[in-house]
């Protein structure tokens, strides 16, 4: 990912916020003809090594499944919903229009993860996100329903080599661009462009 040093992001407890707010991924495996993609709710955690290392599972019959020992270096890419598109009339002088967003990008080896490390990586995963429900899943239901389908999903574990994040916020704009993208962004009724504006303001110029 091209990174400007403008919107550049190295903080690592901003990043892990980041993933952990925005943790549906797209996994990217190198394809024999063209790469390979899936959406993958992930957990951050940090392994026996103390690195941080990236958690997820996907269909046994998923053929990016058959690419993950043959091609353990994978790209992991989250977006945030806090985006949206900034038109150059907002400028006081003539410009091109652009568009802000938020991603991470992951680079790392994959690796496959099976029998009780598989079982623990489900478990914490569904009982962090249910936690929304107003009854959530218990322990022992839990168990037993990944009795029944832990047979049809792959695990793996993918080890972080490499971290790109960017938050473009129309950095590069003068303070008077910056302050009236924002208000034009909240005239809008669209709540993307409302995030947008209350990310700018809440970063300051």
């Amino acid at each position: 990912m091209y990174v400007p040093k403008l919107f550049e992001i190295t903080d690592w407890t901003e990043i892990s916020r980041f993933i952990r707010t925005n943790p549906l991924g797209t996994l990217v495996s190198r394809g024999d003809q063209a790469p390979v993609a899936t959406h993958v709710p992930f957990q951050l955690e940090t392994n026996k090594g103390d690195k941080s290392v990236l958690t997820g599972h996907v269909a046994r019959g998923n053929p990016q499944c058959g690419l993950f020992e043959s091609q353990p270096d994978v790209l992991v890419i989250f977006l945030s919903p806090i985006q949206h598109y900034v038109s150059s009339s907002w400028y006081g002088h003539p410009n091109v229009p652009t568009w802000n967003y938020m991603s991470v990008h992951i680079y790392g080896r994959l690796q496959i993860v099976e029998g009780e490390r598989l079982r623990k990586s489900l478990e914490e995963t569904t009982l962090h996100h249910d936690q929304i429900s107003s009854h959530p899943l218990t322990d022992e239901v839990l168990r037993g329903e990944i009795d029944k389908q832990i047979g049809g999903i792959v695990g793996f574990e993918i080890e972080i080599e490499r971290v790109e994040a960017a938050y473009k916020m129309s950095q590069n704009r003068s303070d008077k661009d910056y302050a009236s993208i924002i208000t034009e962004l909240e005239k809008l009724n669209d709540y993307s462009a409302k995030m947008v504006a209350e990310k700018m303001k809440g970063k300051g110029k």
